[in-house]
């Protein structure tokens, strides 16, 4: 165990706390990175060092790292009702005024909002509600949920079920057997030689299809995506992707389940990701930016065959048996209100497609590098593929040892990035401005350097 000085913080930490997606062993040999306070896009530690946080925290902090303002309309909420909840035909003005809010601005028409804690929690409870619209259609056969390879939404039971990470379902006898799982989207890495970006769509659909009738169409109850792969890696879908899915889908009825918890709220230059990509989904799970990860908050878009499928179920059983102690919390919904003022008053969709387009034009710099497989991405969010060699897009073996070594040298000159196996994401908060993002790609080209010269040497 690391020998942290008896009542550091880093010691009380190595005590005391389990840490999500962390190594446990090694987190006892090499202790915790202590953050003590944020300003616009820069964290700073415990020894007072400052760090770009490249990825919006888990992409959510949209706005920065400390609000005054945000502080406000939670301390005024507090102090007028700092709790309450919206069971048995209670409600408080807050959660019917977001519901409102987020209506009037979803990417497709929606009948009511649900709300939930987590991403993870709103995509469980979208998959509840397919369950729960095909019973009331006299259809339970139809249970099965299909998830894409790579895809991510969440860690709770089913969520993590519907996502395609063996390392995260395996040690823990998951995923659930009703759910099955399609080919990722991924052109760069999986298209076939000669294949255009068009041609490997509809080779995704067809595979979707052939899955689809080898189960039976009639055991399928919903298809579960988001618009760009977040957590497998940064990846936008191939052109004409979810146009040739969705026919697919309609075909047989399935529906449609869209995780909007990262691209939501502008991550794309769109509001919603599926107005970037042409979803018509029936059921949006939303989060992060929604209260652009100052309060816990989530929610669930749900439309109008789905709700009619609610209100019969009510009508036969009684209550929705659903819910959850702080869904449409108070203080969650004032803040997630201010956030949502916030970006109308910066005009954050005008912000990000013109940051993002700086972002974009500045990464093409990284693509001669020798280690540069592929750049791609949207809005504010991007990828990069680490490669061994570019000709024969040859990724490195064993997966995520290079993007490691991208990770902690750019921890080392102050560069907080993510790196999903070797695929190095870029997510910063909205608010970023060019120089700043000067500074991530002025010393991403050092950091690359400096991990080639580590292959190089053979270390």
């Amino acid at each position: 165990m690391l020998q942290a000085a008896p009542n550091s913080i880093e010691s009380r930490d190595m005590l005391s706390l389990i840490h999500p997606q962390t190594n446990l062993a090694a987190h006892l040999e090499r202790g915790p990175e202590v953050i003590t306070r944020g300003q616009g896009v820069f964290v700073f530690d415990n020894n007072g060092r400052r760090y770009l946080e490249c990825a919006a925290g888990l992409w959510c902090a949209t706005l920065g790292f400390s609000s005054e303002r945000l502080a406000k309309a939670a301390y005024e909420q507090l102090r007028t009702l700092g709790y309450y909840h919206n069971y048995w035909h209670y409600a408080h003005e807050k959660s019917i005024e977001l519901a409102e809010k987020l209506l009037k601005i979803a990417p497709v028409p929606m009948s009511r909002v649900l709300f939930q804690n987590s991403g993870s929690e709103a995509n469980d409870t979208a998959i509840k509600l397919a369950w729960y619209h095909w019973n009331a259609r006299g259809r339970p056969e139809r249970r099965k949920i299909i998830g894409r390879d790579l895809g991510y939404h969440g860690t709770t039971i089913a969520a993590i079920s519907a996502s395609g990470k063996p390392d995260m379902q395996l040690p823990f006898s998951l995923p659930l057997e009703r759910f099955i799982h399609t080919l990722t989207n991924h052109y760069y890495k999986f298209h076939e030689a000669g294949e255009t970006e068009e041609a490997y769509s509809a080779r995704l659909a067809q595979a979707l299809e052939e899955l689809i009738l080898a189960e039976g169409p009639e055991t399928i109850a919903a298809f579960i995506a988001e618009p760009l792969i977040g957590a497998g890696g940064a990846i936008p879908p191939s052109r004409g992707y979810f146009e040739k899915i969705q026919v697919v889908l309609a075909k047989y009825e399935i529906l449609f389940i869209a995780d909007e918890v990262i691209c939501g709220f502008g991550r794309t230059g769109y509001m919603w990701g599926s107005e970037a990509y042409g979803l018509k989904p029936d059921l949006i799970a939303c989060a992060k930016g929604l209260s652009a990860g100052m309060l816990p908050i989530a929610a669930v878009l749900v439309g109008p065959r789905v709700y009619e499928s609610m209100l019969e179920q009510s009508r036969q059983h009684g209550n929705f048996a659903h819910g959850s102690t702080y869904s449409g919390h108070p203080v969650a919904t004032a803040v997630a209100l201010e956030v949502l003022e916030i970006y109308r008053e910066i005009d954050v969709l005008s912000r990000v497609r013109s940051a993002g387009a700086y972002m974009l034009e500045r990464l093409e710099e990284l693509r001669r590098h020798p280690l540069v497989g592929d750049i791609s991405g949207i809005g504010l969010v991007a990828g990069i593929d680490l490669v061994k060699d570019k000709a024969s897009r040859t990724f490195f073996e064993p997966a995520g040892r290079v993007g490691g070594l991208v990770m902690r040298a750019a921890r080392e000159r102050g560069l907080l990035v993510r790196v999903i196996g070797d695929r190095i994401t870029l997510s910063p908060p909205l608010i970023i401005t060019e120089s700043e993002i000067d500074i991530i790609v002025d010393e991403l080209k050092i950091v690359l350097d400096q991990v080639s010269a580590t292959l190089s040497s053979g270390k």
